[in-house]
């Protein structure tokens, strides 16, 4: 089924659920041509819902321009239980509170983390939703949300499109030896079972803000990226083109997150269930782990959560240089304080692990480093550790320009030191604005 195509200055709403978020935007259409990628759409409002999965959910709303609409700073709503009704909010007080008549939305685009075999954007119809939903298993700590949002869009913006935009889309052009797994490939194939690699819209619009920030053509730029967050993954991008990326099948792959494992050993969970309490190959003391139990553990029971009780990574990072601070000072440190510090060094040695193997993937011709995401974006201490520790391929971090990234404006902010070849860049990504530029540029959505 084809979309319904809309007139050329229609609105485009787009909407990315996380595990326990929902961030949504509005934008106009503006003049929009494939030639010309740049301020193709205008940005009308921003909405954010965080803690939907522990009420109550805060709702914040920020209209551009105060004309279209009041301003809510994280309000506390208590009929907000989840993705579905914190859609049904936003409409509610879009209705209410802002200047915006909802039927000039003629599409809305999902961020959908795990598209399997979709490589281009898709409208929603019977047949893709039921098929997203299968791979609900897959991302089970997002698509599940993406899908109750979407039936909330039919319900009531019947007269929108609905169109999916797939993470994984950005990786279809891995090489087959990468992509694969070393299994058995007629089961491989028969199952799906390969590297799809999620994060993807994040690092097209990285891609696109970098390439324009060093005035490169993105076929022409090599980059390692880390989108570094509560879910969190790299990428190596050759001539534009993901070369390999950090996740896998399932986004629990790779690094270490707020509640994911990373990349273990597959044979790990087998022993962190069974009876015995320790490493056994005992058949009497096994246990019958069932896919959707390990899943459980790994994507929810696991991450730096398990290691020091927060999802926090800023908390982390405070607590540690606290505890360092203390014992600078010949302070008495308990044991149970160094799991702050375990924490953090855990997490640098995977991105390192990760960033060297990519270097070597690429040649040594990096263009840049760009670190991304809420941590990346946020955290001087892990930029600074990481680029420290990457000296040796000849990346250095500008300290002052490290320490004021939130004095500079616009998507891209320089703080290496070599300004001409070897770049440390921190780039603030933006899914929703990245689904809305591909949306604008795609002549099929629109009437001429």
């Amino acid at each position: 089924m084809s979309a319904e195509k809309g007139p050329k200055h229609g609105l485009i709403l787009a909407v990315n659920a996380g595990s326990s978020s929902l961030k949504i935007s509005l934008f106009k259409r503006d003049g929009a041509s494939s030639e010309s990628p740049h301020d193709v759409v205008e940005l009308l409002l921003t909405s954010t819902i965080t803690n939907i999965s522990q009420p109550p959910a805060l709702f914040s709303f920020q209209p551009v321009a105060h004309s279209e609409g009041r301003e809510a700073k994280k309000e506390p709503v208590q009929t907000i239980k989840d993705h579905a009704t914190a859609f049904q909010h936003f409409l509610d007080y879009l209705k209410r509170e802002a200047s915006i008549d909802r039927s000039e939305i003629v599409h809305i685009c999902h961020r959908v983390v795990h598209g399997g075999d979709y490589f281009e954007p898709v409208v929603i119809t019977d047949e893709s939703y039921h098929y997203i939903e299968r791979l609900s298993d897959l991302a089970p700590l997002h698509n599940g949300g993406a899908l109750s949002v979407m039936k909330a869009c039919i319900s009531e913006l019947p007269n929108a499109n609905s169109i999916a935009y797939f993470d994984t889309s950005f990786h279809r052009t891995m090489p087959q030896h990468i992509a694969m797994y070393a299994i058995r490939q007629d089961i491989a194939k028969k199952r799906g079972l390969k590297k799809y690699g999620f994060h993807g819209l994040s690092y097209a619009f990285i891609l696109r803000a970098v390439a324009s920030f060093l005035n490169k053509a993105p076929t022409d730029v090599n980059l390692i990226v880390m989108h570094l967050g509560s879910g969190a993954s790299m990428c190596a991008i050759r001539h534009g083109k993901s070369l390999d990326t950090t996740m896998g099948l399932t986004p629990v792959s790779g690094l270490p997150g707020a509640t994911r494992s990373g990349a273990i050993d597959p044979s790990l969970i087998f022993h962190y269930t069974n009876r015995a309490g320790r490493i056994t190959h005992d058949r009497a003391a096994a246990v019958d782990v069932h896919v959707t139990q390990a899943e459980d553990i790994l994507n929810k029971r696991a991450g730096w959560a398990a290691l020091t009780g927060t999802t926090d990574f800023g908390t982390i990072v405070r607590e540690m240089n606290a505890v360092e601070a203390r014992r600078d000072k010949g302070e008495e440190v308990k044991e149970d304080e160094g799991k702050w510090k375990i924490a953090f060094d855990l997490f640098l040695d995977r991105i390192l692990g990760y960033l060297g193997a990519y270097y070597v993937k690429l040649g040594g011709e990096v263009d840049a480093l760009v670190f991304a995401g809420g941590i990346g974006e946020r955290s001087i201490e892990l930029r600074d550790a990481v680029v420290e520790k990457v000296k040796c391929l000849g990346f250095a971090l500008d300290p002052q320009a490290n320490l004021e990234v939130d004095k500079h404006e616009g998507a891209v902010v320089d703080i290496g030191k070599p300004k001409d070849l070897r770049r440390v860049l921190v780039c603030r990504t933006d899914e929703q604005l990245e689904m809305a530029k591909e949306c604008a540029m795609d002549p099929k959505f629109w009437e001429e």
